[in-house]
Formats: C-alpha cells, sequence, structure tokens
C-alpha cells in the first residue's frame, strides 16, 4: 500500500527542482531559467536539465 505524501513534503521535495541528465545532481531553480538554458549544473557544467521524478515509495 502506498501512503500519501503530505502537501507541504511534496511541495518541498518535487517543487522547482531539476536533476542534471549527465551527472544526476539536484538544483532547485525556476523553470524558466532553465527554458532559457541559464541555468548549469554545479558539478559537471552540463544545460541539460529535466524535473524530477516523482517517486513512488512503498
Amino acid at each position: 500500500m502506498v501512503k500519501k505524501i503530505a502537501p507541504e513534503a511534496t511541495k518541498r521535495l518535487f517543487d522547482r527542482v531539476f536533476v542534471c541528465k549527465k551527472c544526476k545532481s539536484k538544483i532547485r531553480t525556476d523553470y524558466s531559467r532553465v527554458r532559457e538554458k541559464k541555468i548549469k549544473c554545479r558539478k559537471c557544467g552540463s544545460k541539460s536539465l529535466r524535473p524530477k521524478k516523482k517517486e513512488r515509495k512503498v
């Protein structure tokens, strides 16, 4: 049975969080800045980021 996560926790964990496609590090920033390619990864310098996927807790 999967538990529902509280809305506050969901916002904290997934809202405005992006993951680098190369090195998998997480960055919190605005979606508009990611679309304009103004944000780059701190670790590897890549500009290819994706939103963090909501994980399934078992």
